[in-house]
């Protein structure tokens, strides 16, 4: 099997090691401290859930090949975590957080491999610059943040392959591979991308290409299969969703399309760019000594082919496609390597003047970030304009558990995030939504009631005013036993003025036969 030599990663001397700042003596420790401190800020926030959190709150009820339109790994995690905590803020938190940190754990060693210690810590910690990752992804992601960490993670597996070509590595790289198609599908882009680079560059053209390929192709294989089957059933429902998400306008839309991408491009990467520029300035301008030693020389051209491809691949799917809507999600997993490739590519800006500047830059975003969301329901509320997170969950449940029900009967709601925060609340019931997409209102209840009598259970049939499909009600009361109406809760909103207009929800509790 074919082998490359092994370089020594640049050392710093002793002094300058021992002036690193303490977040970079100890990324790990302070990496886990990050990622408590917003767990604990999500707990304290509010016990409402967003779109996404309600989304796999429902789903992991239950395991499955996969879910609605989306691959099946996220919701395995959360279902895995839920069996220990609980469905639960907590649980929900705990994934989605212990995901962002891996996305830096992964890319810091990727980095670290490539890399002296500050620099890696900058390529892997400006990464928080990205606004998709470093904002929303606090706040309303799943698989996203699924496949981003294990973006990053398939980037160190490779790195990891060319230092050492051994069976295990290779098995990692198809590791990476199985779970990145089962955390979400545009991670298919990410690896035909690198794929193409990876084989236009000599040195890991032959790593590829040697013996060991079949053990990535086998894992990956074996992983994907059940899921690829379940996919082969669903095609069509898949493909149509995805295809409404883009956009696609045949008629025309190449400008708009173009110009979206430009944007959304922009939007991804342009603050990372301007701090780094502002931190760094002239130095950006000069290149390496001709004599400066690189541990990975077919780095460099690898990451320019891999994000060239990745702008082809885009610019093709508005010329050739006619796609119109990109999002910053999107981007998100394919250019969070944008910061790694800038100092691998500059790699005498570890010992620039405006490290300094730089580092302030990382934690400065960071804190904001955090800041920013600490802030973001009582901004909602002060605006009039309370979002999910100002719904009083709690003091629903417990109005309702007032009203008779027994917590373990079912939940039928008219949203998914209410159907999803009841969940957390009532543990022992299953909670569904009927909201009209999957089903027609009128079936959807009926089923559950059905399902119900069967179990010899009750139920709950509930909605909220702000979140209510036309004639909903209407529909719902169809199927309903005679002699069952609606009653109205009005609760006071979290985090709004005094004198807010109150949440107002309506419910129907029918108790178990006796």
């Amino acid at each position: 099997m074919s082998s490359l030599p092994s370089a020594s990663l640049p050392q710093l001397p002793a002094a300058a090691a021992g002036a690193l700042p303490a977040v970079m003596r100890r990324p790990l420790l302070w990496l886990l401290a990050w990622a408590a401190a917003h767990v604990a800020l999500r707990l304290t926030l509010s016990s409402a859930l967003r779109w996404d959190e309600a989304e796999q709150t429902l789903w992991s009820q239950h395991l499955a090949w996969g879910y609605g339109t989306q691959p099946p790994l996220y919701t395995w995690l959360q279902w895995g975590l839920n069996a220990v905590l609980g469905p639960s803020v907590l649980s929900l938190a705990v994934l989605k957080h212990a995901l962002l940190a891996l996305t830096y754990l992964f890319m810091g060693l990727a980095a670290r491999a490539l890399l002296p210690p500050r620099a890696a810590w900058w390529a892997a910690a400006s990464m928080v610059m990205l606004p998709a990752l470093g904002w929303s992804s606090l706040h309303d992601q799943t698989h996203t943040v699924l496949v981003t960490a294990v973006t990053a993670g398939t980037w160190w597996a490779l790195i990891r392959l060319m230092q050492s070509p051994r069976p295990a590595r290779y098995a990692l790289l198809g590791l990476m591979a199985a779970l990145g198609m089962l955390s979400k599908y545009n991670f298919a882009l990410f690896a035909a991308a690198l794929g193409l680079a990876a084989l236009s560059v000599p040195a890991t053209r032959a790593v590829l290409l040697a013996r060991g390929l079949w053990i990535t192709a086998a894992v990956a294989l074996v992983l994907v299969l059940p899921h690829a089957l379940w996919l082969f059933d669903h095609l069509q429902a898949t493909a149509v969703a995805i295809t409404d998400k883009l956009e696609v306008r045949p008629a025309g839309g190449r400008i708009d399309g173009l110009g979206e991408l430009l944007v959304t491009l922009l939007s991804t990467l342009l603050l990372w760019t301007l701090l780094a520029a502002w931190a760094f300035r002239g130095a950006w301008l000069r290149r390496p000594p001709a004599d400066a030693a690189s541990p990975a020389p077919w780095m460099k051209p690898l990451l320019a082919r891999y994000l060239a491809a990745v702008l082809a691949a885009f610019v093709g799917m508005v010329l050739v496609g006619h796609v119109t809507e990109f999002k910053e999600h999107w981007l998100q997993p394919l250019f969070c390597v944008w910061p790694l490739a800038a100092f691998v590519w500059r790699p005498q800006l570890e010992s620039a003047p405006g490290g300094r500047r730089f580092t302030g830059a990382v934690l400065g975003v960071a804190l904001l970030f955090f800041v920013a969301t600490a802030a973001y329901p009582w901004v909602a509320g002060w605006r009039g304009r309370p979002g999910e997170l100002n719904q009083p969950i709690v003091a629903l449940a417990e109005q309702l558990r007032a009203a008779g029900y027994d917590g373990r009967s079912p939940v039928i709601a008219a949203d998914h995030m209410l159907a999803g925060a009841l969940r957390t609340r009532f543990a022992a019931a299953p909670a569904i939504d009927c909201d009209g997409d999957a089903l027609p209102v009128a079936a959807c209840v009926a089923r559950q009631l059905a399902a119900a009598r069967a179990a010899g259970l009750g139920w709950l049939l509930i909605a909220r005013d702000d979140r209510l499909p036309t004639d909903w009600w209407a529909d719902a009361q169809a199927v309903l036993p005679a002699g069952h109406e609606p009653q109205l809760l009005e609760l006071p909103r979290r985090a709004v003025p005094a004198g807010s207009a109150p949440a107002s929800y309506r419910y129907i509790w029918s108790p178990p036969p006796r």
